[in-house]
């Protein structure tokens, strides 16, 4: 596989046995782009969105693609203060990645552990779901056991919230 970025990642799979598979592809920055490839590939697809708020607190949102998020609503469901994105300066500091190649993989990466990490309770249902593995060339998918059992092995406790709620 020519992904160097993704070795680490997929070595980390494959030391916590998770099974993966990933599609190699060009690279997609929205999640408007690509549905020839989303219609390749079963299961759920995610749009991922790193924020901080204004306490400086950094937060990971990763829902459904078609999921509709409020950042204006959300703090209330999820205990923030008020949300922006966060710069691309500090997305590269703390995740190792650019925009357009927003993941919870990136949580990897996260030595210090300062993202707190949103998970839509329907993506979760989706079966498997798929992420960028650390670059938006291609697309990496995992059963929803799997990200679960990644996020474990990282010491990562997601908050799961309905967005359609």
């Amino acid at each position: 596989m020519s992904l160097p970025v993704a070795q680490p990642l997929f070595a980390f799979l494959d030391a916590h046995g998770i099974e993966h598979s990933t599609l190699e592809h060009p690279p997609v920055f929205h999640v408007g782009e690509g549905d020839e490839i989303k219609a390749a590939l079963p299961g759920g697809h995610s749009k991922n969105l790193f924020l901080k708020d204004a306490k400086d607190r950094l937060w990971l949102i990763t829902a459904l693609g078609e999921t509709r998020i409020d950042l204006k609503r959300l703090p209330t469901a999820i205990g923030s203060a008020r949300l922006s994105f966060g710069s691309e300066a500090l997305m590269v500091e703390v995740l190792g990645v650019r925009p357009g190649s927003v993941t919870p993989f990136a949580l990897l990466n996260d030595k210090g552990r300062r993202v707190t990490l949103i998970v839509d309770a329907a993506l979760l249902a989706s079966d498997p779901v798929n992420f960028h593995p650390l670059t938006n060339a291609s697309t990496t998918a995992v059963s929803s056991a799997g990200f679960l059992a990644f996020l474990a092995a990282l010491g990562v406790e997601p908050l799961v919230v309905d967005f359609r709620a």
